[in-house]
């Protein structure tokens, strides 16, 4: 393409699509911070060939949608204010930004954004937020950190520090094909994993301030991660390669964070209620079960939960599925005439935290009748979905 790299616009377009599998040589690199250079603007070149490809394939965000575009022309009014934007010089830069938010109707569950300001939401995902601007704001304001901070730029940059360091490759695909660079890249893809996850974990970190700034809750960010893990979205375990940190990593790096952000929202908003984002959501943190033998053919599961903002009572359920199948991971629990083959519990989760048991008698014949415990979720009032657990393997 002229004017700017193959490469680089390929770059971008994986990046924003979840297609790039990083595979460079070895070579052991540092988790400096990346620096991008005042007349660095490759990746506004390669936004900018992008767009009409991007445009194409997304809608407004309107109608409804609507809920998404207030929240965000919001957190964007915020973001442009001089307050926040500090210097003349960085004034200049974030004007540069075309602010805008769009929705690919894919029914995906996931969000990405361009180096030029736009933003874009999957509709599986819009749903998922449906009226709540709290969510809403926990998926866009992690967006617009992402491009406030340049993190494309900074991946770019030090994409570019691992190959001079080591010749190492792009490679869009599958990480298990036969790659020349393939051997001896442990460390570096490890490297690239780390600085990615870290580059995920500041924008998190940033978002939280501009939710509670702009007025809503920083706890809805926890509210949305646990519901995406509830369908199944994300890794399920840490990885030294991953581009994305799991659920629980999030969970942990950001404990202090959301204190942090919660004392600054409660600072500017005092009457909840009355913030943008309205009262908080519950917030489950369930943590993994256990499984203990107590006695010939009986078994004790143990679900370890905190609880946030809860007035009353959760249910707690450990779901049964088919013992050949993956099982579903629903924002709420179907309803279905053999509901009672779940295993259901109350609990008021009032203690800095709560332990759930559930008995567990002769597995075994469970599996031969073509059910197993397969999830645990933990349910509001209404039947919806507040976090999932995956359970341990469970003996026969």
């Amino acid at each position: 393409m002229e004017g700017v790299a193959p490469k680089l616009v390929c770059f971008l377009l994986a990046i924003l699509l979840g297609g790039l599998c990083v595979v460079p040589a070895l070579g052991q690199q540092s988790l400096d911070v990346v620096e991008v250079p005042s007349q660095f603007n490759l990746d506004m070149k390669a936004a900018a060939q992008l767009r009409p490809q991007l445009t194409e394939q997304s809608v407004a965000a309107a109608g409804p949608y609507a809920t998404g575009s207030r929240v965000f022309d919001r957190l964007v009014q915020h973001v442009t204010a001089p307050a926040w934007t500090g210097s003349p010089q960085n004034r200049s830069a974030h004007s540069k930004f075309a602010w805008e938010l769009r929705i690919v109707e894919d029914n995906n569950l996931n969000a990405y954004s361009s180096p030029d300001g736009t933003v874009y939401v999957e509709s599986g995902l819009a749903r998922l937020a449906g009226p709540s601007t709290g969510l809403w704001a926990a998926i866009l304001s992690h967006e617009i950190a992402h491009i406030v901070r340049r993190d494309w730029a900074r991946r770019y940059l030090y994409q570019q520090r691992l190959e001079s360091g080591g010749a190492g490759a792009i490679v869009l695909g599958d990480p298990g094909m036969p790659s020349a660079s393939w051997k001896n890249s442990e460390q570096a893809s490890a490297d690239m994993g780390s600085f990615c996850r870290r580059m995920e974990l500041e924008a998190d970190l940033e978002g939280l301030m501009l939710m509670a700034r702009t007025g809503y809750h920083p706890d809805f960010v926890p509210a949305l991660h646990h519901l995406l893990h509830a369908q199944g979205v994300g890794a399920r375990s840490a990885s030294l390669y991953a581009m994305h940190p799991c659920w629980e990593e999030r969970d942990r790096e950001l404990s202090r964070a959301y204190v942090a952000a919660s004392i600054e929202f409660e600072h500017l908003w005092p009457e909840w209620y009355a913030s943008p984002g309205g009262n908080p959501p519950v917030v489950v943190f369930a943590e993994e079960p256990t499984v203990k033998k107590t006695g010939a053919k009986e078994w004790e599961l143990q679900i370890p939960m905190r609880c946030q903002n809860l007035a009353g009572a959760v249910e707690v359920v450990l779901h049964a599925g088919s013992s050949d199948g993956t099982p579903p991971h629903p924002e709420r629990l179907p309803d279905r005439p053999g509901s009672d083959a779940d295993a259901h519990q109350l609990t008021g989760c009032t203690s800095p935290k709560t332990t759930v048991t559930f008995t567990l008698a002769d597995t075994s014949a469970r599996r031969k009748s073509g059910t197993q415990w397969t999830d645990v979720y933990v349910l509001d009032a209404w039947g919806s979905v507040l976090a999932r657990a995956d359970l341990p393997k469970l003996p026969h």
